[in-house]
């Protein structure tokens, strides 16, 4: 097969690579149009994943897109509190902004057990209403990453954390499926959630000093 026909046979997975990069860059900005890119991206990536048997990350795609419109609503809506604030309510607009922040103690068991609870329906679909070859792992990464979509719609900072184990086993998933341009996107989403983690940190810090001030 010579490279043009072998990149015809890949445009999907190398389209939605460059919107990938394209999202995790807006994310590590913390910028709302990381929604708007996560809206299309996962849309087109429903028929990659399916058509190359990962019926998982379909779903989950599907999710994605879903999450991506409440996303950018708690972002908007949140934004619009702030801007809308007088200086009469200035510490009320401190509290409505949306701020990064840590992930609350309180919430931790409660999400751990959602965490376990998702992984195992979603790999009960899996084993009995699919010909998933990997149902363990693709339902784990499925499960983790709702979880991770929805602290990175919250702001918290630990969804990078969370992200980092996603992308590291999606990385292996996409390689033994062949989905070349994907796993070269996750590899590099592992360093850029790192690098995520701390850009965040330095951005919460800055954010309550302000906020003390």
């Amino acid at each position: 097969m010579d490279l043009a026909s072998w990149l015809s046979g890949h445009w999907l997975d190398f389209f939605t690579t460059l919107l990938g990069l394209l999202y995790i860059l807006l994310e590590y900005k913390a910028s709302i149009w990381l929604w708007l890119v996560g809206i299309i991206m996962p849309a087109l990536d429903i028929y990659l994943y399916w058509s190359h048997g990962l019926y998982g990350d379909a779903g989950m795609a599907t999710y994605y897109t879903i999450a991506a419109i409440y996303g950018y609503a708690v972002w908007k809506i949140k934004d619009l509190k702030s801007k809308n604030a007088t200086a009469v309510i200035q510490e009320q607009k401190h509290k409505d902004s949306m701020q990064i922040k840590h992930f609350p103690k309180r919430l931790l068991l409660s999400t751990v057990v959602c965490f376990f609870v998702v992984w195992g329906i979603t790999y009960w679909v899996l084993v009995n209403y699919t010909n998933s070859s990997i149902p363990v792992t693709d339902s784990f990464t499925n499960a983790l990453s709702i979880v991770a979509l929805w602290a990175l719609a919250m702001k918290y900072v630990e969804q990078w954390l969370l992200w980092i184990v996603v992308d590291a086993v999606s990385c292996y998933l996409y390689i033994t499926k062949g989905i070349p341009f994907k796993a070269a996107l996750y590899g590099l989403y592992v360093v850029i959630a790192i690098l995520g983690f701390r850009k965040w940190i330095q951005m919460m810090n800055k954010e309550e000093s302000v906020k003390n001030n």
